[in-house]
């Protein structure tokens, strides 16, 4: 109860978190954003780590475990957050989040293959209901109005749909990536050291970005950043790091296999934020809510204990055996 509690929390924050990105996206760049929200990511985690005591024991943290977390923040936070940014820029949250959560397929993969972890014919299913629900949002039309109380019948914003796609997509392998290694180096342990975890991940990709301000385009372009944007991301990344924390804390107390598929109900909060904060800066339609509707119910197939589901929905033994069959 307390992983899903916590993946659950996770989720609604990374939404926030979306959507303002977005707004800082529409006038920024996303080197820009990261320049912005990560190093914020130390500044939230040093705090929290120091009040939980965590931070004493920074010495006795495993050095592999270490290891790892630094490569989780190397690849979640500087290549996923770069190719997030970029898709959301180029598409919008809306469609872009379908396809980014196609992340909970590799992690799917990546926990039976390299942890081991359960997987039923079920929630294989429900990993294709996801990859269809991705496929339905893609199909909205692009002159689809731009917002629920924009009364237009042309949008203001017009995607760049295979920009987005591409880095959606590489988003979506440094997304699922990321909670294996996670789950590896914070397994059996616990929340709070989730938090110390996160630290180190923030702490190797605000080293990252350290080091790409070296570089004279990359300084000019931060440099350049616009109040307004620098706001947004600001924002952003203050909920971000609530998200990663919430996520790390999950991790440690709960099988990847529990803690990810909950994590896809961002993509329900991600549409109400988006019509809240950006209707001028999205593309809503019938397919957004059909493909989010099927990609959460592909999500609840792989998320719930397969048993409960089968005796709840009363399928006959023969099928039922076929449904929870190890694969």
């Amino acid at each position: 109860m307390l992983g899903a509690t916590l993946a659950i929390l996770s989720a609604a924050t990374f939404a926030l978190n979306h959507a303002m990105a977005r707004r800082g996206v529409v006038t920024g760049t996303p080197r820009q954003g990261m320049a912005v929200s990560i190093p914020i990511g130390v500044a939230c985690f040093l705090p929290v780590a120091i009040a939980v005591g965590e931070i004493g024991r920074l010495a006795d943290f495993p050095p592999a475990a270490a290891a790892w977390m630094a490569g989780v923040g190397i690849l979640h936070f500087v290549l996923g957050r770069f190719c997030n940014y970029s898709a959301n820029q180029a598409v919008g949250v809306n469609l872009a989040g379908p396809v980014i959560q196609l992340q909970v397929i590799a992690t799917l993969f990546l926990a039976v293959i390299i942890l081991h972890e359960p997987c039923s014919v079920l929630q294989m299913i429900g990993g294709a209901l996801i990859v269809a629900g991705s496929i339905i949002t893609q199909r909205q039309p692009a002159n689809s109005r731009a917002g629920p109380a924009a009364g237009r019948t042309q949008p203001i914003f017009a995607p760049r749909h295979l920009r987005g796609y591409v880095f959606g997509l590489l988003a979506a392998l440094a997304y699922g990536n990321s909670p294996i290694m996670a789950r590896s180096a914070l397994a059996h342990t616990g929340p709070a050291t989730g938090i110390l975890g996160g630290l180190i991940a923030y702490v190797a990709a605000t080293a990252v970005v350290a080091l790409a301000l070296l570089l004279p385009p990359v300084r000019r372009e931060v440099m350049a950043t616009k109040r307004e944007s620098a706001r947004w991301f600001a924002y952003s990344g203050i909920f971000v790091a609530m998200a990663q924390g919430f996520f790390f804390a999950a991790v440690a107390v709960a099988p990847v296999l529990l803690v990810m598929p909950l994590l896809q109900m961002s993509l329900v909060f991600r549409v109400a934020l988006s019509t809240w904060l950006n209707p001028d800066h999205e593309v809503f339609g019938s397919f957004v809510l059909a493909g989010v509707a099927t990609a959460i119910s592909g999500a609840l197939l792989v998320s719930i204990n397969t048993d409960i589901i089968l005796n709840a929905l009363a399928i006959p033994e023969a099928i039922a055996e076929i449904l929870r069959r190890r694969v």
